[in-house]
């Protein structure tokens, strides 16, 4: 069975206005999907963190490296490339179908030996069969990479959407279930194995794409040259985002490895509700003007001011209200919690950005750009923290952010270098939304310091933040502002 047309108009004929309208509806829908699942998957983790302990979600995190990173090695960057790809064929499409169930498997085998190791590494008996019974979430998950794939190159968000929503709201609802029957961490690792089963089951539901059983892998392996840089960068990316998880675990405890995955969990939360929005969509759409610089130009720039208008003043204010809402939602068990919190919101609210440079080399065709930046960072930050780790989490965390934010300026350059976008553009769009974040996060501060009631407090932050941020916005003439509302208008309209 063929992959239906990959869309109703050729994508050589594509108008501006088509376009526009393809990237609207997809960052709606990813705002409005993405926003809904992290509403509820906020609730019923809320009542996750009140019942287990920093321990508990210490084991699950130090075991999310070795996940990861056979998730990427099943996958080897092929979704992408299919992605790309402007008319992919069903012999492409089934041959990554094989080749991701056979790497899958091989893998589990692999690690379900290495189980009593990564135990004995991490000082923790307990983690030989959860690490067993977690991993099988990566081989499940390769049942529906290609379906995923094929939702995600024809743009179907709002189906992508609507799938986790119901994936997070049944895997979270049987992980609470568990948890107050007393089974604990086991009840974490059930939750993340019954998402991505949930998941594939659904794509499997939505998609009308189904593999064939004559396996051909060569296919998948012409597509390698693009997709093993893929591969590359997203391993050094999962090196990047769980070295905290690895190191803490190694050197200090389970305990401490909580306090920063509790952190880290509200970070991400509101860092992927944004990502999210983006992911969709941000690959497809520049793909699609990748043979006009200056139209390439002014839809990545547009982009680029959307992510910044909206994920600065999310990051800074959940860092200007993280005490309050650590103390009110999980009590002041997870107190430790709040200042790797803060400190995590600076990198939280840069990581959107680089995400959208790193879409950009991978819609030039340029991976190896991708796969460049990535694996130096990776190797700057373990080297670093490394060297820091005896300074205490803190320091590790600070040593973090800033080379975080401090590369934007290697990836600026390399924008330069593909699509001639100045560092001046650039600031352009980036330093005002983040200046204006900024400065309303301070006198929000101010203003509020006085109360001391933490209801009275959050609600004070959240509402003076908001009105003082969209007030600004508006009265400052932000073309991005005025566009989203425009939009919003004529969809209420039409509807």
């Amino acid at each position: 069975m063929c992959p239906v047309s990959r869309h109703s108009v050729p994508d050589t004929v594509t108008t501006m206005s088509e376009l526009k309208d393809k990237t609207a509806k997809g960052l709606l829908w990813g705002g409005l999907g993405n926003g809904a699942m992290q509403v509820i998957g906020i609730l019923l983790g809320l009542v996750m963190l009140n019942i287990l302990s920093p321990a508990d979600y210490g084991k699950i995190a130090v075991l999310l490296i070795y996940t990861n990173i056979a998730t990427n090695l099943q996958d080897s960057g092929l979704t992408a490339a299919l992605i790309n790809k402007k008319e992919p064929t069903h012999e492409e499409y089934n041959s990554v179908f094989w080749f991701n169930i056979i790497t899958s498997t091989l893998l589990y085998l692999l690690l379900w030996f290495a189980a009593p190791y990564i135990a004995a590494f991490n000082h923790d008996e307990s983690l030989t069969p959860l690490a067993r019974f977690l991993f099988i979430g990566f081989v499940i998950n390769s049942f529906g990479t290609v379906q995923r794939a094929y939702l995600n190159g024809h743009l179907k968000v709002k189906q992508v959407n609507l799938i986790a929503l119901f994936a997070v709201i049944m895997s979270s609802s049987i992980g609470v279930v568990m948890a107050l029957m007393g089974y604990a961490y086991w009840g974490l690792a059930a939750q993340t194995v019954l998402f991505v089963t949930f998941i594939m089951i659904c794509d499997w539901f939505v998609s009308p794409w189904r593999p064939t059983l004559h396996i051909d892998l060569r296919p998948a392996a012409k597509m390698f040259g693009f997709s093993s840089k893929i591969l590359v960068t997203n391993l050094f990316n999962q090196l990047n985002t769980q070295v905290f998880s690895f190191l803490l675990g190694r050197f200090y405890n389970t305990r401490t490895v909580g306090y920063y995955s509790n952190a880290r969990k509200w970070n991400d939360i509101v860092a992927n509700t944004i990502q999210g929005m983006m992911n969709g969509v941000s690959q497809p759409v520049l793909a699609q003007v990748a043979d006009d610089d200056e139209r390439y130009r002014r839809v990545f720039r547009k982009m680029l001011r959307f992510v910044c208008f909206v994920t600065f003043p999310c990051m800074l204010g959940l860092a200007l209200v993280a005490k309050e809402f650590i103390l009110i939602t999980v009590t002041a068990k997870w107190l430790e919690s709040v200042p790797m919190l803060q400190l995590l919101c600076l990198y939280g609210a840069f990581y959107p950005v680089t995400m959208l440079y790193s879409y950009m080399a991978i819609s030039r065709g340029r991976s190896g750009i991708n796969m460049f930046c990535t694996i130096t960072l990776c190797i700057l930050i373990w080297a670093g923290l490394l060297l820091m780790y005896p300074y205490g989490v803190y320091s590790m965390i600070v040593y973090f952010v800033s080379v975080n934010i401090a590369w934007l300026l290697v990836w600026q350059w390399f924008a330069w270098r593909m699509v001639r976008l100045s560092l001046w553009s650039a600031l352009a769009d980036i330093l005002p939304f983040f200046l204006l974040a900024a400065g309303v996060m301070a006198l929000t501060y101010y203003i509020t310091l006085p109360i001391e009631n933490l209801y009275l407090a959050l609600v004070s932050k959240i509402s003076i933040a908001f009105v003082l941020y969209t007030g600004l916005s508006y009265l400052s003439g932000a073309q991005i502002m005025r566009e989203t509302i425009d939009y919003l208008t004529h969809l209420r309209r039409k509807s």
